[in-house]
């Protein structure tokens, strides 16, 4: 971070000092701006609020103190190197810059770029609330969660983060990628009420078959083996994947069920791409031959 705002700072000497994009400027052009860069001095630091960022750089690294203290610099340049801080390095740096560090902006950025919906996001805060003491409940709730679903989600609700609803649920779910998969497929086994509300969070309208199954599995991870929860999801997407798109499964005839086969046989179709324990793999003709009784009107150039 130190060493990128030296280098902003860096290219503001420079062009000050009569280099441009194309190279070096003919040395008659230089002095001429050499002459207007004296001159023209005291507007330039009124105009950047009297603070001229390399000289104040330079200065402090001639002197061997260190980085530069971010309070003398102007507020919105501060706050956007803090930005680009995680909740641990941002806790560290309020122990020197206080003011800034604990700032609400910041802290509520680092809150919906983790967790992208909570419910209390839309609700009159309380009194008290700061979204710093609101990101170390996010934390605890999510390591709860990784341990124990059902306490991690009940956490969230006695914090008064997340509603007793299966949709808000499902919106937390959807935005959120710091919760553990495999937990998060046992959650959603047991609550097939969040999984419809998830699975309708989806929008496959004008996507690839392939690319919206992949899609799909991104935020609804399979389970490992085949069994009744894997059977659950295709079918749910299938649905899904055609109401999404109802000209073109009017167009090319396919129902639900056609679409599930296909599903099936891109999974197997991966499973034998994939997999070291199958010599020879399957050609494109195979595969056509295979998934075409579900799919008789789709041309072997759709496939």
């Amino acid at each position: 971070m130190g060493q990128g705002l030296w280098r902003v700072a860096r290219n503001q000497q420079l062009q000050h000092q009569g280099f441009s994009g194309q190279g070096y400027l003919t040395r008659e052009h230089g002095r001429r701006i050499a002459t207007n860069n004296v001159s023209n001095t005291n507007h330039r630091k009124q105009a950047q609020g009297g603070i001229d960022i390399y000289h104040l750089l330079k200065t402090r690294k001639s002197k061997e103190q260190g980085f530069i203290n971010l309070e003398m610099l102007p507020p919105e340049l501060s706050f956007t190197i803090l930005s680009y801080l995680n909740a641990t390095d941002l806790c560290l740096a309020s122990c020197v810059w206080q003011d800034l560090a604990n700032d609400e902006l910041l802290w509520q950025g680092l809150c919906k770029s983790t967790w992208g919906h909570c419910s209390i996001y839309n609700k009159n805060p309380p009194l008290g609330f700061s979204f710093r003491k609101l990101y170390m409940q996010l934390d605890e709730g999510s390591l709860t969660f990784n341990a124990n679903p059902d306490e991690g989600v009940n956490y969230f609700m006695s914090k008064g983060i997340l509603d007793d609803s299966p949709k808000e649920i499902a919106k937390f779910i959807f935005c959120t990628r710091t919760l553990n998969w495999k937990k998060l497929r046992i959650y959603l086994d047991e609550r097939r009420d969040v999984l419809d509300d998830l699975v309708t969070l989806h929008n496959f309208r004008n996507q690839f078959l392939p690319n919206a199954l992949r899609e799909f599995f991104r935020h609804i991870h399979a389970p490992e083996e085949r069994g009744e929860y894997l059977e659950t999801l295709i079918t749910k997407f299938s649905h899904r994947f055609c109401a999404c798109n109802p000209d073109l499964m009017r167009e090319l005839g396919l129902s639900p069920d056609a679409v599930y086969v296909l599903c099936y046989s891109l999974i197997l179709l991966s499973i034998d791409l994939t997999s070291p324990h199958v010599k020879n793999k399957m050609s494109k003709r195979e595969f056509i031959r295979n998934t075409r009784r579900a799919a008789q009107n789709i041309s072997e150039d759709f496939s």
